[in-house]
């Protein structure tokens, strides 16, 4: 029997299976069609073979780490939750994913990530909480100022001049984009009737954070909220494909037929990571210790008499599943 794909993403919180929208997006997608994946839910992207979250481990074509393409290798494996749609469904599934990169992925990142008080109080907490030591004192700051350059780059070298205007702006954008997938959704279980698509896990992935989340700030929440059918269409979908808050089944419950069965917690990599979080971390108490003055090299003969080295403890925390 060949092995099984391997996922690697983000750990589950907030009563999702995973708090990063793309890692969200595989998630569901191959919850959708089936798809017998191994998932490693991790708590740093150093624990990924790639170094980033989502990646895919396959077979023939190594390690996948972008979502769409990870996406495009499940649907060539023959799990493909489009394979009933029609042509016009098809383009408008085209549309409304650009829509959703366009208008409202934008204003997620800022809510999450630019917005000072859910940063601070919210998002910053929740990843130093959850990333292993050391690298929780460093890694939510890098993640912060990717976020801030990719957010540059989807809103162009203007986003400096006026940043009032257009975050004014862009939020309006998301609130009528959040608007007009209400209003295409209507009373139906899915977007296309009453079996769920591609289009659906990507909607899925961006609404879902911004409900569950509880953000100290959350302007574009409340609109969200204001949407019944779509919480209701977020609510039905945890429920149905991922029924265990987080995304974390009890001990005691039976695993879905037929779906990512192979479920695992596990990290083939833990020793060599324990050891690399080790060494960073010593690596940067020292330079920490030689910037400040504390530690020194003496050359040419001893030190003063009586001045004894300093000792650096260093602690490994192993990190929790």
């Amino acid at each position: 029997m060949a092995a099984p794909m391997e996922l690697f993403c983000w750990a589950g919180g907030w009563g999702l299976p995973s708090v990063d929208p793309d890692c969200l997006a595989v998630l569901t997608y191959a919850r959708f069609t089936g798809a017998p994946l191994k998932v490693h839910r991790v708590s740093s992207p150093w624990r990924s073979p790639s170094g980033r979250l989502p990646a895919l481990k396959t077979r023939d074509e190594g390690t996948i780490s972008k979502t769409q393409q990870i996406i495009t290798h499940l649907r060539k494996q023959k799990y493909n939750a489009d394979y009933d749609l029609s042509a016009t469904q098809g383009a408008d599934t085209l549309a409304f994913v650009s829509l959703l990169e366009e208008k409202l992925l934008p204003v997620l990142i800022h809510t999450f990530w630019v917005d000072a008080k859910n940063y601070v109080e919210h998002t910053r907490k929740w990843y130093a909480e959850t990333i292993p030591f050391p690298l929780n004192f460093f890694l939510p700051n890098c993640m912060h100022k990717q976020h801030l350059e990719r957010l540059q780059l989807l809103w162009g070298d203007g986003y400096m001049e006026d940043e009032e205007k257009l975050e004014k702006e862009l939020y309006r954008d998301a609130r009528e984009c959040l608007t007009l997938l209400s209003q295409r959704l209507g009373s139906q279980k899915f977007f296309f009737g009453d079996s769920p698509a591609s289009l659906d896990a990507f909607v899925f992935s961006r609404l879902a954070p911004l409900l569950k989340a509880k953000l100290p700030n959350g302007k574009l929440q409340q609109h969200l909220k204001s949407l019944q059918n779509l919480c209701n269409y977020c609510t039905s979908i945890l429920s149905l494909y991922f029924p265990w808050d987080g995304g974390e089944p009890p001990a005691s419950a039976p695993r879905a037929a037929g779906t990512d069965g192979g479920e695992a917690e596990e990290d083939p990599h833990k020793r060599r990571n324990q050891l690399l979080s080790v060494l960073v971390g010593l690596a940067a108490m020292l330079g920490y210790a030689f910037l400040s003055g504390i530690v020194s090299i003496q050359r040419g003969g001893a030190g003063p008499a009586g001045r004894q080295p300093i000792a650096l403890e260093e602690e490994e925390e192993e990190e929790e599943e």
